[in-house]
């Protein structure tokens, strides 16, 4: 069976390892440490969960510029971040995210947004 692939970019491993236990049963995990690895690593995945504050290229950034390649810009991005202020999640959506789930993540809320985006 050919899992679905999901890029999971964070610049916190600790981050990254809790989003991994949670989805590595059924999906196929490809991580990236920041914005800039993020691009790098944009190769077809299905899903992408993106935090937004980080180092080198932050999130937003990362988000504008995969939303506007042709060939990346139907990927789902779900922002998982700890920009949880009222209009971040209007901000991260104006960035290009579909999505939105704040830190500390919610397993259930992240297991339920994953499967609405791809099964």
């Amino acid at each position: 069976m050919s899992h679905k692939k999901i890029l999971v970019v964070d610049d916190a491993e600790f981050n990254r390892d809790l989003i991994v236990q949670l989805l590595v049963d059924d999906y196929q995990i490809v991580e990236a440490v920041d914005g800039q690895d993020g691009l790098n690593k944009a190769e077809r995945p299905d899903l992408i969960l993106m935090d937004l504050g980080m180092p080198v290229m932050d999130g937003w950034e990362a988000t504008r510029r995969i939303k506007a390649n042709p060939d990346l810009k139907h990927i789902p991005i779900i922002a998982v971040t700890s920009h949880a202020m009222v209009g971040d999640e209007i901000q991260a959506r104006e960035a290009g995210c579909d999505d939105y789930i704040p830190k500390p993540v919610d397993e259930n809320v992240l297991l339920k947004k994953v499967k609405k985006f791809i099964g």
